[in-house]
């Protein structure tokens, strides 16, 4: 699945604005041609590190709820372009954000 940030639009349709804008901007900057997963993946991982750099910040907060939502629209994403690997796909995910710091 290509085409990133016009999928992550549309999915985004009735999420919470400043949530949808604040993980649109962890998006941001990622190339349009890149598969939809890979690229929410990617943007997952900075805006975890986002939250984990101000730990004890509550504004801190949103960057949090924005790496849930960029990592269960990566899920959805590969569900939807290779279903027969998302477990795979699952656990690399959680692989990689173990590593995040």
């Amino acid at each position: 699945m290509t085409g990133s940030t016009a999928w992550f639009r549309a999915e985004c349709a009735g999420a919470p604005p400043v949530l949808a804008a604040r993980a649109a901007s962890f998006l941001a900057g990622e190339p349009e041609g890149t598969d939809a997963e890979v690229a929410l993946e990617r943007a997952a991982a900075r805006a975890l590190g986002a939250t984990l750099a101000v730990p004890n910040d509550r504004a801190a907060a949103i960057d949090l709820l924005a790496a849930d939502a960029l990592i269960t629209l990566a899920l959805k994403a590969r569900a939807a372009s290779d279903p027969a690997r998302l477990g795979e796909f699952a656990a690399s995910l959680r692989q990689a954000g173990g590593r995040i710091r």
